[in-house]
């Protein structure tokens, strides 16, 4: 049976690069579908999600994956600094520096309070939908019409597009404070100052997430994480037997887990690659509220009705499934999650630990999914649009959503022990 399913991952690898390029409207797309695929690939063999950073060390003590989301943020920010130290109209990078204001912080407690319950985020879902299907289904499905329904508060209420504070650069965009204007005329235009100003903050949450672990060590009530155990315990190839055609050898390239710190840099490998080739960072939430839309479209909703309501352009909703870049890339990331677990043969353990829905679960996951998908529409962004992009793009409003997020996190983890006991 693995390898069968080993054959059907590589197939279907294959399949998609070569006949995508005859599908799909442009090269641009096909490079999303790429960057998809490469996306949801690390994510599922690193074990590594957003929504973890908080669960994880909420429901078992560990922060590790909180540590080394700090790590890629810094290591990310500094490629990122590379590409703008030496551009003197940096407006023709399309820069996540969000506005700061209530919608943020709304948002952000929102999105964590939803990752909590549907143990996921925007892009984690996707490469859940190739593990868990039903609860990652439901989460889905929801987070569709969470984004949709936020639509029109996102265009149109003032304390979801104005921000609080903004800054020279910040001005040029969606508002917003860019941390090298604290610095401006300093070395290296101030990205020196901003990429110092961002180290330390990442040294101070790794610091606290530090004292934490410690605090439930000390108390007891440290459990760690199953995968993390299995991420640290590599099992060592021999080199002195090494043979190409052998199982220890695609062990070794397709089945062993990566780090969590290999999983970072991969991450960080394709948000350089991004900015090279698109201008712009990683989203993942925006598409979402198109699907939904398009669903109505389907069922008689006219475009015109649909563009009114959500001040989105009818195109959007009208057109093909594979008309929008994010959308193929996003569908990349499933795919690409799908992929690992066939070629790595554990499609048939991974079917088989899916726990089976109940009407509480749905309910839950239900609930999830649509507080994310709102929390999206108030905070400009999830887990990536929100989070990871303006951290690594000396955006102000990354950190202020963190906090939120974690905070929303706490709430919806505590609440949920609740409502399942």
């Amino acid at each position: 049976m693995k390898h069968l399913d080993r054959v059907l991952g590589f197939a279907l690898l294959a399949v998609l690069l070569i006949v995508a390029p005859f599908i799909l409207p442009s090269n641009m797309h096909y490079i999303r579908l790429i960057f998809g695929l490469a996306l949801g690939y690390i994510l599922s063999r690193s074990y590594t999600g957003f929504a973890g950073s908080v669960n994880r060390a909420y429901n078992t003590g560990s922060t590790k994956l909180m540590r080394t989301l700090m790590f890629m943020f810094f290591i990310t920010s500094v490629a990122v600094a590379g590409f703008l130290v030496l551009e003197p109209d940096i407006a023709k990078y399309g820069l996540w520096i969000n506005p700061i204001n209530l919608g943020l912080i709304l948002g952000g407690l929102l999105f964590g309070f939803g990752m909590a319950f549907s143990s996921c985020c925007a892009s984690g879902v996707m490469t859940d939908l190739a593990t868990d299907l039903p609860r990652a289904g439901i989460t889905l499905i929801f987070f569709t019409i969470g984004v949709f329904m936020g639509f029109p508060l996102q265009a149109t209420q003032s304390w979801v597009t104005k921000s609080w504070f903004t800054s020279a650069t910040g001005a040029k965009f969606a508002q917003g404070v860019f941390i090298p204007d604290w610095f401006k005329g300093g070395i290296l235009n101030g990205y020196l100052g901003a990429v110092i100003v961002t180290g330390i903050f990442c040294a101070l949450v790794t610091y606290l997430a530090f004292r934490y672990e410690k605090k439930r060590h000390n108390s007891g009530t440290y459990t760690g994480v199953l995968s993390e155990r299995a991420q640290d315990m590599p099992k060592q190839t021999d080199v002195a037997k090494f043979e190409l055609h052998s199982g220890d050898t695609y062990d070794a390239l397709f089945v062993r887990p990566w780090t969590l710190k290999q999983g970072a840099i991969g991450l960080t490998m394709m948000f350089v690659l991004m900015m090279a080739i698109t201008k712009s960072g990683w989203g993942a939430s925006t598409p979402y509220g198109f699907w939904f839309g398009k669903v109505l479209h389907t069922f008689g909703v006219s475009g015109a009705s649909l563009a009114a309501f959500t001040h989105q352009e009818a195109a959007v909703f009208t057109g093909s499934w594979l008309s929008n870049p994010m959308t193929v890339q996003d569908f990349g990331i499933f795919l690409g999650a799908a992929i690992f677990i066939l070629t790595s043969g554990l499609f048939k353990e991974t079917m088989h630990a899916v726990p089976s829905l109940t009407v509480k679960s749905t309910a839950l996951y239900a609930l999830g999914g649509f507080t994310m998908g709102f929390g999206t529409r108030l905070a400009n962004g999830c887990n990536v649009g929100a989070l990871y992009s303006p951290i690594a793009e000396f955006s102000l409003s990354g950190w202020i959503f963190l906090i939120v997020l974690v905070l929303g996190g706490i709430i919806g983890n505590r609440l949920s022990k609740v409502l399942y006991a």
